[in-house]
């Protein structure tokens, strides 16, 4: 059958006999058993002394084929070992020409399943085996599947298209992930998106998998950083950032100096890469960083590229970002002024440059965005105000109130803030930043005032995956205000339910809010809310899932609410948190 012809294949090209030839000697015969006794004694192993050895072997019933079969691993198992011997001894001439010789021999066997896994190991140790014999494994699926990493490499680096069709699948799977944590039913401020470290992340699935892919082939490294650049332009989706940094610091983790020497980004990202770790930027590190964007020199203005992607990755972003809000709190106590802080400047730079990161890939213009005096100028000096703000409040609650009644906090924006927010990309990020960080001191009345001017803003930025992930997550510490009737309509009338229905994320993150402080808001504004909430015919699947898992749990809560008294372990109380200011 065709399975026989598989197993012998190449056989007859290398003047073995296979059971063609025993079938063709048995019907061309008069004697079959003379016949086979003299096929076995041609074709059976040549050792004088297996001559009596055998009979004695059939006399205990062992068949001739469970005999020829371990004798036969036996032999493979020695030339494996032997083939890789030989990759390692003698002049690299010669040992490459002994195996160039071996593949010569053994190819046209290389469809055998018993011989298959010998050639497939010589040609492994092949730095560079043969085209013809490339293009052939190419043309069948069975033998490309059952090729060593390093044989397919040699494939891959010449053929982009088929390269993609491997890597493709690896990074919808990488960008699936990151959405599957950012929607992610487990809400806490302790644990977020932001929370794994740079070495952890590096060691997920698909990061490994393209290390490998790649090995120390520099063809194929910058083939995956032209995937990722395209897909960037295409998608916009900044997660392909986070993986061109995560990849150059994987194979840096192994000490890859083939790749790592000749990416110019090398440095400058091993240094950021510290940064993120401590989710700070120190000043050696960035006066270290700024080294590095100011030795760009006249006609590499290229690299600019790459660096906007390495500071676009969200990862990055998050570190310049908490890092600003902390120099801003240090430059209140000090008294000085945004613009007479160089570490300052530094940071918005970096940011600047990660925020026009798609439009310089886009448009190929390679020089770093103008920062707008406005920024520092105006904007900066307006969050400091809010800083003072909270601190007069502070202080004002303590003093002894004589004729005075207790005085209210200030309740309106500054318009400037609000136009800001909504046509300033750099000013929007760090806005953003600071309400974060307000919820996490669960300053509620900060939080309420500045809670409007999210409804607009640059590019819909407050409406972002990451920004209502970590918004959510810190809520959870507000969770005793959702029993407040005008802390929900401000957090849910005015902010989230603005953006529902035009954008399915902002719907899947109320959701994913209510599933986990339902019991803490007031019956009849969930009610209402369960009413606002209910998906539409154009809902997605995640959309419909989340909302039935809620129905379910307040359908739960129903008979008594006398029992639900007790806590969710997210609401322990917690030690207040000193401001970074106090430091």
């Amino acid at each position: 059958g065709a399975g026989q012809a598989e197993m012998y294949a190449g056989l007859q090209e290398l003047g073995v006999a296979n059971g063609e030839d025993l079938k063709e000697t048995l019907t061309n015969c008069t004697e079959p058993l003379k016949a086979i006794e003299q096929f076995q004694t041609e074709n059976g192993v040549l050792l004088p002394s297996l001559q009596y050895a055998l009979p004695f072997l059939d006399l205990h019933g062992t068949p001739r084929l469970e005999f020829h079969q371990s004798v036969f691993d036996e032999l493979r198992e020695k030339l494996l070992e032997r083939v890789s011997a030989i990759a390692l001894e003698g002049k690299v001439e010669e040992r490459y020409k002994k195996l160039e010789d071996l593949l010569e021999k053994s190819f046209s066997l290389v469809k055998m399943p018993s011989i298959q896994p010998v050639v497939m190991c010589v040609m492994k140790h092949l730095p560079k085996v043969p085209e013809k014999k490339l293009k052939l494994v190419m043309a069948d699926k069975d033998l490309y599947k059952a090729c060593a990493v390093e044989v397919k490499r040699q494939i891959w680096q010449d053929n982009q298209a088929l390269f993609g069709d491997e890597v493709s699948p690896l990074l919808k799977q990488y960008i699936l992930e990151k959405e599957n944590i950012l929607f992610s039913n487990d809400i806490s401020f302790l644990q977020n998106f932001f929370s794994p470290s740079p070495k952890t992340r590096r060691q997920g699935e698909v990061v490994q998998k393209l290390t490998q892919m790649i090995g120390k082939n520099v063809k194929l490294y910058d083939m995956v950083l032209q995937f990722l650049r395209t897909l960037f332009l295409r998608t916009r989706n900044v997660h392909y950032c986070t993986l061109r940094a995560e990849l150059l610091m994987s194979l840096h983790d192994l000490e890859i100096s083939e790749i790592c020497t000749v990416d110019p980004c090398h440095k400058f990202t091993w240094c950021l890469d510290a940064c993120i770790r401590e989710k700070f930027v120190d000043n050696k590190r960035a006066r270290e960083l700024q080294g590095f964007l100011d030795g760009v020199k006249k006609g590499q203005e290229q690299v600019l590229g790459d660096l906007s992607m390495i500071l676009c990755d969200p990862f990055a972003i998050n570190t310049l970002a908490l890092s600003t809000i902390r120099h801003l709190q240090d430059l209140v106590g000090q008294d000085t002024l945004p613009r007479e802080s160089p570490d300052l400047l530094l940071l918005l730079r970096m940011l600047s440059l990660g925020q026009g990161a798609w439009d310089m890939i886009d448009s190929q213009v390679f020089k770093e965005p103008k920062m707008e005096a406005e920024l520092i100028t105006r904007f900066l000096p307006l969050l400091m105000s809010f800083v003072v703000d909270d601190h007069t409040f502070t202080v004002d609650q303590k003093l002894p109130s004589e004729e005075k009644g207790p005085i209210p906090y200030p309740s309106t924006i500054p318009e400037a803030f609000t136009k800001f927010l909504q046509e300033n990309r750099i000013a929007c990020e760090i806005g953003l930043y600071y309400i974060l960080h307000i919820t996490k001191q669960r300053n509620k009345n900060a939080f309420l005032r500045l809670l409007p001017a999210l409804v607009e803003t640059f590019s819909d930025l407050a409406f972002s995956d990451i920004f209502l992930h970590l918004l959510t997550g810190n809520l959870t510490l507000l969770s005793d205000e959702f029993a407040l009737e005008e802390f929900c309509t401000s957090l849910f009338d005015g902010f989230f339910l603005t953006a529902c229905s035009r954008k399915e994320n902002v719907h899947r993150h109320v959701l994913r809010l209510l599933l986990h402080l339902h019991h803490k808001v007031a019956p009849a504004k969930l009610e209402s809310l369960q009413k606002a909430l209910e998906p539409t015919k154009q809902s997605g699947e995640a959309v419909k899932e989340l909302y039935n898992q809620l129905g379910e749990k307040l359908e739960l809560r129903k008979p008594s609410p006398a029992e639900v008294t007790e806590t969710p372990s997210m609401e322990l109380p917690l030690p207040t948190v000193p401001t970074p200011a106090s430091r």
